[in-house]
């Protein structure tokens, strides 16, 4: 029977963090290894007669790779925070040492 030496269970353990840390989704447009902070826009309302009366903001955030937790659904944001029509929908993420600890944000303007 083979046994592992620990040279082997360490080489192992660094190409699974490996793995994890350089792999990770982008979370906006551009994304850094060490750290992310961005805005960015989504969409808007083509035809423009929404009024801009309200500003309600969702996250979802991300720790260690273990636990997420949160919402940045901008219907539910709309709807938790009284917006009924929808003018804009914006967005911004951080991210420190790619994902290490992450948030993604939605932000709604309506009525």
């Amino acid at each position: 029977m083979h046994t592992f030496k620990r040279h082997n269970i360490l080489f192992y353990i660094t190409i699974v963090l490996s793995f994890m840390l350089f792999t990770g989704c982008a979370v906006g447009p551009t994304h850094g290894y060490i750290v992310t902070e961005t805005q960015f826009p989504g969409t808007f309302n083509p035809e423009n007669n929404v009024k801009a009366d309200k500003e309600a903001k969702g996250c979802q955030y991300t720790v260690l790779y273990l636990v997420t937790y949160g919402d940045a659904g901008a219907g539910s944001v709309a709807n938790k925070n009284g917006i009924t029509k929808i003018a804009t929908i914006d967005h911004s993420t951080f991210s420190l040492f790619s994902g290490l600890i992450r948030n993604y944000c939605t932000f709604v303007v309506g009525e």
